[in-house]
């Protein structure tokens, strides 16, 4: 059939048709008649694919045509919606359930990392995987506006980003205004990229140099020597009450967590939520940490009784309040400051410094070595899957090369 006598589509059909640039370079587009979920039909024009390229052949525009039809034949078509980023992303974020620093922390960064760039301004239907992945290396290039403005953001924190827009734009598929989730196509930095800090534990002797010398000179003694001996968080720690611990049997039952939520124009509140996992544990003691613990209990009733009641907070204030968690931070930098200071004056060797949930990785590492399971350690820590430590401490695995070398040498040497 000549192409003077081709059948011309009709309406329902759609059809191709052809442009020019400005330079004379041809494009293509497609226009077909689709339903819309309110069951009103629309001519839709579209001169560009979902990931925002031109089609450069009629081959390519008429097979986009027809995939554009069978899915408005399937009920599946969705017309991208013209909302910009940055207002759907606070309507979004408005209706999650999540603990309140997990719903301020998404907030923040939707303020700060997202909304204030082209990318917030950017319609839905515009957006697509190169966009992001471009927006992303921006980020890592100078996307700070703190106090640090102009520098670049960690690979940590643009992945997290990604993984807030990834949710969002998941969402947005399922409401109908998304055909596909364009965050699908995006490259943030890899897992690797975006490894946690390192950690920096002690060893056993220097544990048990800092917490001799914490005895007599720290008024939180026994905080640190409690997250040091059961791997505790330090939100965790904070939100330990009397009720939770037994003396008698020498456990400690880990329930909830406290923690630091910031908004915008308000003042930060010290929030009291589920732990990590939002799964309870339960630690066993050692002997003297239970006599530690049953000491500092009689100290705190002789300051005042109610501070050493089943309801009372074991690491509270002096009123009893939760402590703040980045204050009690603070304090234990201050503390190792103060040991170094005293360790110079007597010619010792200062002890590393480290962060308190460095304590953590202490309690951790000394096991792992000392050859302990990993199932062990996972519930102590409170890992969802033993498979999260084992990533965690891995370097710190004791390994069986040399008894792996002897025994194939042996069986070498024998056959």
């Amino acid at each position: 059939m000549s192409s003077s006598t081709k059948r011309r589509r009709s309406p329902g059909e759609g059809s191709v048709f052809s442009y020019k640039l400005s330079k004379g370079q041809v494009r293509y587009g497609i226009k077909f008649m689709a339903t819309l979920p309110d069951g009103s039909a629309k001519q839709v024009l579209r001169r560009r694919d979902e990931n925002n390229q031109p089609w450069l052949t009629q081959t390519d525009a008429q097979k986009a045509l027809r995939e554009a039809l069978g899915k408005v034949d399937k009920g599946e078509f969705v017309q991208a919606s013209k909302q910009t980023l940055g207002v759907y992303l606070d309507e979004w974020v408005a209706g999650l359930r999540l603990e309140s620093s997990t719903l301020a922390s998404y907030k923040k960064n939707i303020r700060l990392h997202l909304k204030p760039y082209d990318i917030g301004k950017a319609t839905l239907a515009a957006l697509t995987g190169p966009k992001l992945t471009a927006h992303y290396r921006y980020l890592e290039e100078s996307g700070r506006k703190d106090h640090r403005v102009g520098e670049g953001l960690s690979a940590r924190t643009v992945r997290y980003v990604h993984t807030i827009l990834s949710a969002a734009l998941s969402e947005a598929v399922d409401a109908g205004l998304l055909a596909r989730n364009p965050a699908d196509k995006a490259k943030p930095p890899t897992a690797k990229q975006a490894k946690a800090p390192e950690m920096h534990p002690w060893t056993a002797a220097q544990l048990k140099d800092f917490l001799a010398w914490s005895r007599d000179h720290s008024h939180l003694h026994v905080a640190w020597h409690l997250l040091a001996h059961t791997g505790m968080r330090r939100g965790e720690l904070l939100a330990l009450r009397w009720r939770h611990i037994d003396l008698e049997a020498g456990t400690v039952s880990v329930r909830r967590s406290v923690g630091v939520v910031r908004v915008k124009g308000e003042k930060a509140i010290v929030k009291e939520g589920d732990t990590k996992t939002a799964k309870p544990r339960v630690v066993d003691l050692d002997a003297a940490t239970v006599a530690l613990l049953k000491a500092y209990k009689r100290e705190r009733g002789g300051m005042a009784l109610q501070l050493a009641r089943d309801d009372a907070l074991v690491f509270g204030d002096q009123e009893g309040n939760h402590r703040h968690p980045e204050r009690f931070s603070r304090g234990f930098q201050d503390q190792l400051g103060r040991c170094a200071r005293a360790f110079e004056k007597a010619g010792r060797e200062a002890l590393p410094r480290i962060r308190v949930h460095d304590l953590r990785h202490t309690h951790a590492t000394i096991l792992i070595a000392g050859g302990k399971p990993l199932k062990m350690v996972t519930e102590r820590l409170g890992h969802a899957d033993p498979a999260i430590t084992l990533r965690v401490y891995a370097h710190v695995m004791p390994g069986n090369q040399r008894e792996a070398a002897d025994w194939f040498a042996a069986l070498v040497e024998s056959a």
